[in-house]
């Protein structure tokens, strides 16, 4: 249902490379919600960080509410960074289970399973330890 990977990355190291692989993968960040800073401005302060990018790839969004306008209340892709016993965490509800139990659509099915598999590539690109600022340089 879930798909969630580790990473050695601070949890804003990991929001900063989350955008950038949404970016390098055609998507586009609609909003970021900080749930510790808003919980606690209302007065229920959260330890651990978690923000939660909206993410989407308009062309994908479009497909999905041509097969069927109801399920714009599923979209836009939610990919979370947050904190879990100390450990920075990237993750997100597979589009293809979420789907599957909102419509028996086989065409949904598959549109899903494009989406999956992109999200989980800007996921892993996130998580994945920073170059060498050696590196970096030459590849620059």
């Amino acid at each position: 249902m879930y798909y969630i990977v580790a990473t050695e990355k601070s949890p804003a190291d990991a929001a900063r490379d989350l955008a950038a692989a949404v970016a390098k993968h055609e998507f586009g960040v609609l909003h970021v919600h900080d749930l510790k800073e808003t919980l606690t401005r209302k007065g229920f302060p959260l330890g651990p960080e978690c923000r939660v990018f909206e993410v989407c790839n308009p062309q994908q969004a479009s497909r999905v509410l041509e097969r069927d306008m109801r399920l714009n209340m599923a979209l836009p892709c939610r990919i979370s960074v947050f904190e879990d016993g100390g450990v920075t965490r990237i993750g997100t509800i597979l589009p293809t289970e979420l789907l599957r139990q909102l419509s028996p659509d086989p065409a949904l099915g598959t549109l899903a399973a494009d989406v999956e598999t992109t999200i989980k590539l800007i996921i892993d690109d996130a998580a994945a330890p920073a170059a060498p600022a050696a590196l970096r340089a030459q590849i620059e």
